[in-house]
C-alpha cells in the first residue's frame, strides 16, 4: 500500500479521539474526509464501518468492513465486527465464515470465541456454543461478555446452579451500586437486618424476581424494600414480603438499609434450582377497590360465560428490547383469526406505540381498547383480575398475570427464545398451572401459533359453556 497522505492520517487520529469522546457525528465526518484523501486507508474504513453499524446503517457499514478487509485481510477486528453485523442480520453462514476467519488470525481472542458462541446458540447449536464460551473464559477468566453469554445458554437449559453463578457477570446495575452507601448482600444472615432489592432490567424482570422478598422475610429480615420502575410502585406496595416500595424517578436515600441486592442476583443467593423455584402463587394482589372499579367497566369473569369469555390481548413489547422484532407480533391483525371464536370478548391491554392499532381494530377482531385508561401496572393488574384469560407475547404483562395467579397464554418466538422459558416446554415452573406457552415451530411463523391459540380458545369456550 502506498504511503498515506499526512492530512489523511491526521484526520484518522482526530476521528479516533472523537470516537473516544463519544462525538459520533464529528468522528464519522473525520473518517469520511480521511477516505476522500486516501480511499485505500483500511483502518479508516474499519472505524467508519463501526460507527455506521452502531448507527443502524447496516448496508453502508458492511461495504466499509469489506473494503477494510480487502485492503488489509490480516486485521482480525474487521472480520470480527463484520461477523457480528451479519449475525444481527441473521446471515448466519456468512457470519460464521467471518468469525472463523477472525479466529484463524487470532486463535486466542476471547471476543471472537464468545461471538462465535452467540452465533451458534442462535442456530441452536448449543453444545458447540457452550464449548466456544468456555474457550473464551479459559483464555480470559474475567471476560464478562463470555460469562454472561454462557449464563443465558445454561439457564435456558435449566442448568441453574452454574447458570446463576455466570449471570453474576452482568454489570448493568452499576449506576445504582455507585449511588448506594451500604454493602451488597452476599448471602449473610438476614435475621434482624434490612434489605433493599434494587431495580434492574425491565418491568417483567422486576415482577418475576421480586418474589424473593418473601424468602428474605422467611430468613428473618426485619424490613424488605423494593426500588422499582415508577409504573410498578403502586403494585409493589402489595407485593408479598415487601414493607415499602420506592420509585426510582423520585429522590431516593443512599443509605438506611443493611444490605442491597439486584433482583436477578436473588436466585443465585437463594441457590434456586428447577425444583426449588419459589412459585407460591399468587404473590401479588390488588386493592379490592381498584378491582371493583374495573369490574364496573368490563364486568367480572364468570363460570358459564355470562356475557362471554373475557380475554385480554397484548401483542407488542418494548421496541428497545434487543429481540423485540422477533418476540412481538407484526401487528394486531396477526391475531385476527381469534375473532372467529364465538363467545369471546376481547380487551386490549396494550400500551406504547401499538396502542394506536387498538383504537381502530380490524372488523375481523372487535375489541375494547382499555389502553388509554391504564395508568400503571396496578391498573393492568386489576383488569387482569377481571379477565378469564390473557393472551400475550413475551412481555411484562405475562409475568404480571402469572404473579397474580391468573391464566395467561404466552406466545414465544423460535429465534432467541428468552432463557426464562427454558426449552421445549409448554409450561413454566415459575408460574405453574397458570402460564401456558405457545412456541413458534419455525422462526417468524406466527400463523401456526395463532391457529393453535384459536383452537384451544374454542375448546375453552366449549368447556365453560358446559353440557
Amino acid at each position: 500500500m502506498n504511503a498515506l497522505p499526512a492530512a489523511a492520517e491526521d484526520l484518522f487520529h482526530e476521528g479516533v479521539r472523537l470516537m473516544a469522546e463519544g462525538d459520533v457525528a464529528a468522528a464519522t465526518a473525520a473518517f469520511e474526509r480521511a477516505l476522500l484523501l486516501a480511499p485505500d486507508f483500511a483502518e479508516a474504513h474499519a472505524n467508519l464501518a463501526l460507527l455506521l453499524d452502531r448507527d443502524g446503517c447496516g448496508t453502508a457499514a458492511e461495504t466499509h468492513y469489506r473494503q477494510a478487509i480487502e485492503l488489509d485481510p490480516r486485521q482480525m477486528q474487521s472480520h470480527l465486527n463484520l461477523g457480528a453485523l451479519l449475525m444481527g442480520q441473521k446471515r448466519f453462514a456468512e457470519a460464521e465464515a467471518a468469525l472463523r476467519q477472525a479466529l484463524l488470525l487470532d486463535p486466542d481472542s476471547p471476543g471472537a470465541w464468545s461471538n462465535l458462541g452467540v452465533l451458534l446458540a442462535c442456530q441452536k447449536r448449543e453444545t458447540e456454543a457452550e464449548q466456544c464460551h468456555r474457550c473464551a473464559i479459559a483464555l480470559a477468566p474475567d471476560y464478562r461478555k463470555a460469562r454472561f453469554n454462557l449464563a443465558y445458554l445454561l439457564l435456558r437449559q435449566g442448568r441453574y446452579e452454574e447458570g446463576w453463578a455466570y449471570l453474576e457477570a452482568r454489570d448493568w446495575y452499576a449506576p445504582l451500586e455507585k449511588h448506594l452507601h451500604f454493602p451488597r448482600w452476599q448471602g449473610e444472615s438476614l435475621r434482624g437486618k434490612s434489605l433493599l432489592i434494587g431495580f434492574e432490567a425491565g418491568h417483567g424482570d422486576m415482577i418475576q424476581f421480586c418474589r424473593y422478598a418473601a424468602l428474605a422475610k422467611a430468613r428473618g429480615a426485619a424490613r424488605v424494600s423494593v426500588l422499582c420502575h415508577p409504573g410498578l410502585k403502586s403494585l409493589f406496595v402489595r407485593l408479598r414480603g415487601v414493607d415499602d416500595a420506592f420509585a426510582f424517578d423520585a429522590p431516593f436515600p443512599a443509605s438506611g438499609w443493611d444490605y442491597w441486592a439486584p433482583p436477578l442476583s436473588l436466585p443465585f443467593l437463594f441457590s434456586t434450582r428447577l425444583d426449588t423455584i419459589p412459585a407460591d402463587l399468587p404473590y401479588l394482589d390488588v386493592e379490592p377497590e381498584r378491582i371493583e372499579h374495573w369490574a364496573g367497566i368490563i364486568g367480572a369473569p364468570g363460570g358459564k360465560l355470562r356475557g362471554g369469555l373475557r380475554v385480554g390481548l397484548v401483542w407488542q413489547g418494548n421496541p428497545r428490547f434487543e429481540n423485540d422484532a422477533d418476540r412481538s407480533l407484526p401487528s394486531l391483525d396477526t391475531l385476527a383469526p381469534l375473532g372467529d371464536v364465538a363467545g369471546v370478548r376481547y380487551f386490549s391491554l396494550q400500551k406504547g406505540a401499538a396502542e394506536a392499532e387498538a383504537a381502530q381494530p380490524s372488523p375481523a377482531l372487535p375489541l375494547t381498547d382499555l389502553g388509554p385508561s391504564i395508568g400503571d401496572f396496578a391498573d393492568t393488574a386489576a383488569i387482569v383480575m377481571n379477565l378469564d384469560l390473557v393472551v400475550a407475547v413475551d412481555t411484562a404483562v405475562a409475568h404480571l398475570a402469572g404473579a397474580l395467579g391468573r391464566p395467561c397464554w404466552v406466545l414465544l418466538p423460535d429465534y432467541k427464545t428468552d432463557w426464562r422459558w427454558l426449552a421445549a416446554r409448554d409450561d413454566s415452573p415459575w408460574y405453574p398451572e397458570v402460564l401456558r406457552l405457545f412456541r413458534q415451530r419455525a422462526a417468524g411463523d406466527w400463523t401456526a401459533v395463532v391457529e393453535a391459540v384459536r383452537t384451544e380458545l374454542q375448546g375453552l369456550v366449549a368447556r365453560r359453556r358446559g353440557p
